[in-house]
């Protein structure tokens, strides 16, 4: 008898009907049984340009999740707002079960290909570890036993394309063993997730019916630095600010125009250091205001395997700032961080100048007690505090530069809001049970990541609770050059999809 054949029997035997649990055991084997045909799947998937702003990627990505979807026997649409689409995917609903939404992010950051060590960030690669170096392996060794440590480099290996590919595989799975999951599925295909989704909402409150669950199912997220298997309850949300701060009208010679003109250099500098003192806390008043963690909170966090030092030595640094006790709890906290500062020129192409402007970027990472808008607010009033004019515009007039001698101009944008789930609902216990039918007690909980995913519309609009499955390695180069993901971490996101949909909600 094939031996496929006897599995999908024994499952079915296992369980009693063609829905419900299976053993882990069985999980384990199907998994590996699927990997060699999954992994050469996923290699055409990441072949496919994904970058969100360019429409023709969103397409041709739209359609192969579409075709895919089809040919697992799932019905689907194209649910557009602003001419943005989004796919959407069901089948019919058993009304005895309880029904789970799955998002799944498809677009990729940009790339810049020549700082890859592989000729195309689209044309994945495998990799193994020789000593310190990462060397390319043929795609043919998947015919042999697959290592666990090897890992694929391509854009979107980790985020998301990989997550998707994992129930994609279990859906493929599921069909060949003729198997039913214990919940309805739904699934709601982002392209623009790293433009922050600005569609997402608009669409979410157009169709409630259509996309109404009693659960999302978040597959996107990296794993906490353990690498543990890893179910995470919130993100944190993001708020960005662009701050021009203006020197003369236009570049002056140092030597003719220094102690007299002022850099606006300096100027900048002083307003970031008074930003944060030396601990790394944020000087603005209220900015943390709101943010109080209970004892409960307390214990989940310490329950997270980590240790500061471990994380320190890996990040190469000697103390870390000191907001919460340790990374989780810093974690639970809203954040400011420059992210980016543009004055005159640097290396080869120095000169002698002083510079007629700086751009400063920020941004802000929100928590649920700090909502962006407030955060942003807190900022606009403290930069204007210590003595600035600010501007919306990109120039200031020339009134303007007569009269005051600290001028900024001032932007933000509003990206992805916090959200947060309860760990102890019927959803979180649920997902609980099927994590330990796979991996026991070597999984953990995180109340926080401290990203950001385009969440709160669901959880606002229709009111139930998200959650996301964490696949991908921490050591993936998320968003960088060299994205990875891990063959053991893909693996392991197939068990943990395969426990969870096939455990009774």
């Amino acid at each position: 008898m094939n031996k496929r054949i006897l599995i999908g029997i024994l499952s079915i035997v296992l369980v009693g009907n063609t829905f419900g649990q299976l053993n882990k055991k069985t999980i384990q084997e199907l998994s590996r049984q699927e990997l060699k045909e999954s992994l050469e799947r996923f290699s055409e998937f990441l072949k496919i340009p994904n970058n969100g702003r360019i429409p023709e990627d969103i397409q041709a990505n739209l359609a192969w999740s579409q075709a895919y979807l089809e040919e697992l026997g799932y019905s689907t649409q194209v649910l557009s707002s602003n001419q943005i689409p989004h796919l959407f995917a069901s089948k019919k609903e058993d009304s005895n079960k309880k029904t789970v939404l799955v998002y799944m992010q498809i677009d990729g950051q940009p790339v810049d290909s020549s700082a890859w060590d592989q000729e195309s960030p689209y044309l994945p690669v495998m990799k193994h570890q020789v000593n310190e170096n990462w060397e390319q392996i043929p795609w043919s060794n998947l015919q042999g036993e697959i290592d666990p440590n090897w890992k694929i480099f391509a854009r979107s290996a980790s985020d998301s394309k990989g997550p998707a590919m994992v129930f994609f595989t279990v859906l493929e799975i599921l069909k060949k063993e003729g198997i039913e999951p214990a919940v309805n599925l739904k699934f709601i295909l982002d392209f623009q997730e790293e433009l922050s989704s600005p569609e997402l909402a608009k669409v979410i409150e157009q169709h409630q019916d259509l996309v109404a669950a009693d659960g999302i199912l978040i597959m996107d997220g990296t794993r906490h630095v353990s690498n543990l298997p890893n179910l995470t309850f919130g993100a944190r949300g993001i708020a960005t600010v662009t701050l021009k701060i203006f020197g003369a009208n236009r570049d002056l010679h140092s030597g003719q125009y220094g102690n007299f003109a002022p850099n606006p250099v300096f100027e900048a500098s002083r307003l970031i250091a008074s930003l944060k003192d030396e601990s790394g806390r944020v000087l603005i008043p209220c900015f943390y205001e709101g943010v109080n963690l209970t004892e409960k909170d307390l214990l989940a966090m310490k329950q997270v395997p980590e240790s500061k030092d471990e994380i320190l030595m890996d990040l190469g640094l000697a103390s870390s700032d000191e907001v919460g006790n340790s990374y989780q709890e810093a974690l639970q906290y809203p954040s400011l961080n420059i992210r980016g500062i543009q004055a005159a020129w640097v290396g080869e192409e120095v000169r002698t100048i002083i510079p007629s402007e700086v751009i400063v970027e920020i941004d802000m990472r929100t928590v649920q007690e700090t909502p962006g808008e407030r955060q942003v607010s807190l900022l606009k009033k403290y930069i204007q505090d210590q003595g600035f004019y600010l501007i919306s515009t990109d120039e200031p007039s020339q009134e303007e530069r007569k009269k005051y001698s600290k001028i900024a101009a001032f932007s933000y944008r509003i990206g992805s809001q916090p959200f947060r789930a309860e760990m102890d609902s019927d959803f979180g216990k649920w997902l609980e049970k099927g994590m330990q039918k796979v991996f026991e007690e070597n999984y953990i909980k995180t109340r926080q990541t401290g990203g950001s995913q385009p969440m709160a519309p669901f959880i606002n609009i229709l009111g139930i609770p998200a959650v996301s499955v964490r696949v991908p390695n921490p050591d993936n180069n998320i968003h960088a050059p060299n994205e990875n993901i891990r063959i053991g971490n893909y693996i392991e996101g197939i068990q943990t999809v395969l426990g969870i949909i096939t455990e009774s909600f």
